[in-house]
């Protein structure tokens, strides 16, 4: 992402609870040209940048929506997140070096988005920042440097990491005037052309921060290649467009029985490489890959050899099959599903997650403290509460403290947060919090109180207040103790019984 992103010229303030000065960033300033550097650029032996006049005519039109929303990222699991044209991640954007490309976003959403185009060497930020809800903003850019660039949401201060988090990102690629290396060689295009995003999904705002991801996938869901295998003929040559867009781990993509012909860093064919078994890419790295197919049919296994994330998803098959229907092109698009697939899809789901708001049970699992815990700790971090739900006494003080960093800018784009209740028995507000500050809230009233952040709607939380459970479960478990001994007791007095017996009917007999 742009550092110009976070370095704006700062002017007016917004305070914190305790009276802390936030600065917010004024708006940007008159436009200028430069026709100096501009001509300078344009007489280099370098590509000049991607800086044209907002009027120039495009070539190229692109346009992404963005939103809140709800995808299937396979094996039974909802995802509630942020989503690009509905899916995770967005769509893959192909275009020519040299393209003039008019590049709109239309908020979609409830909240501010934007957009950062890694493939823009130029200003974005100015253009499509701040979108606010229901609106829609373009700039127009040249794209003179070839390669395999991440775009994502990027409304601009802390709500760029945040909703890059959540699953706004997608690949964009600049395809080269100049042939890459295999091409050259074997004097065609690729057989197989597969676009590959390896991103990660997170459980919570907690687990985002910390980089614990909960699953880890090609293309938008959990093996999506191990059940749709990716098939090429013996001898095709394949080439694929790899982007790590994260947002945390990194990858070192790699694919069972396959030694590299040419990888190229950053898919820029002059940035080339002969060989090798694997290609290193943190989050926003790149790769084109080059390879032919051996003779020797059976499925190649494409990994990340970081196996932890290769456990959480991120395996895929590309099957030689002499049967294979080439050439063929696999888009590095998020799946899509009608409206009753989807409905059919959700109606089978057994598990929801999402980093802002509780999941289901078994993810969110409710942290139950009893009478003797007087205070309660919350914490706000990665725009969401920690522990998202949790069960108390009365008379339980909560205690809410923020500890996201970013107090700068104010509403969506800062990690200032507030508690405010939407349902519950009695209503709470906290002030804004910055960092480190903290709301307090001692519950009385038994029932379920729901609260979000107003300045990020989507965060959710809840508290549960009852009375304790403690005193019947202890008697409960005593009496579950004393049970088999009496048990035993009796047991013991009916064998004495019966062997009393015995005895006295044998010194009758005799």
């Amino acid at each position: 992402m742009a550092s110009s992103q976070y370095s704006q010229q700062v002017s007016s303030v917004v305070t914190s609870t305790t009276g802390r000065t936030i600065q917010v960033p004024d708006k940007e300033g008159d436009k200028k040209e430069f026709i100096e550097i501009i001509n300078r650029d344009n007489g280099l032996s370098i590509p000049p940048t991607s800086y044209v006049p907002q009027n120039t005519a495009s070539t190229k039109k692109v346009s992404i929506d963005l939103y809140e929303g709800e995808v299937y990222i396979g094996n039974g699991v909802m995802y509630k997140g942020f989503v690009t044209n509905g899916t995770i991640p967005g769509p893959t954007i192909i275009v020519e070096e040299g393209d003039i490309v008019e590049f709109t976003v239309n908020n979609k959403g409830n909240v501010p988005h934007g957009a950062s185009i890694h493939a823009a060497y130029t200003q974005t930020s100015k253009y499509l920042g701040k979108i606010p809800s229901g609106e829609s903003r373009t700039m127009v850019f040249k794209v003179t440097v070839p390669g395999v660039y991440m775009y994502h949401c990027a409304p601009g201060g802390h709500a760029i990491p945040m909703h890059i988090i959540f699953g706004q990102y997608g690949m964009m690629v600049v395809k080269p005037k100049k042939q890459y290396k295999m091409e050259q060689i074997l004097n065609k295009k690729p057989d197989v052309e597969i676009y590959l995003n390896q991103h990660e999904f997170y459980a919570s705002g907690k687990d985002a921060v910390t980089s614990d991801p909960m699953y880890v996938t090609f293309n938008g869901k959990i093996f999506r290649y191990v059940e749709e295998p990716i098939k090429a003929k013996p001898g095709d040559y394949v080439r694929i467009y790899f982007l790590n867009s994260g947002p945390n781990l990194l990858s070192t993509f790699h694919i069972v029985g396959i030694i590299w012909d040419f990888v190229y860093w950053q898919g820029n064919p002059d940035a080339v490489m002969q060989g090798g078994q694997s290609v290193t890419a943190g989050p926003a790295d790149s790769w084109v890959i080059e390879f032919r197919m051996p003779p020797d049919e059976g499925s190649y296994y494409m990994i990340t050899h970081a196996v932890g994330s290769t456990d959480r998803g991120a395996i895929g098959l590309l099957v030689c099959d002499d049967s294979a229907k080439t050439p063929a092109v696999v888009l590095g698009d998020g799946p899509t599903y009608d409206t009753k697939e989807m409905e059919e899809i959700k109606s089978k789901s057994t598990r929801t997650i999402s980093p802002f708001e509780p999941g289901s049970p078994d993810v969110d699992v409710p942290v139950v403290y009893d009478e003797t815990t007087k205070e309660v700790t919350i914490k706000i971090i990665g725009n969401s509460f920690s522990p998202k739900v949790v069960k108390v006494t009365p008379g339980t003080k909560v205690k809410w403290v923020n500890e996201d960093v970013f107090s700068y800018m104010e509403g969506e784009f800062a990690g200032i947060h507030n508690v405010v209740t939407y349902e519950g028995p009695n209503n709470f507000t906290s002030e804004l919090l910055a960092h480190t500050e903290s709301f307090e809230y001692t519950f009385e009233d038994e029932g379920e109180y729901k609260y979000m952040c107003t300045p990020h709607p989507y965060m959710r939380g809840v508290v549960t207040v009852q009375e304790s459970q403690t005193t019947s479960s202890a008697s409960g478990g005593l009496l579950n103790t004393i049970l088999p001994i009496i048990s035993f007791a009796m047991l013991l007095i009916v064998l004495f019984l019966v062997s009393s017996i015995k005895r006295k009917y044998n010194t009758v007999n005799v």
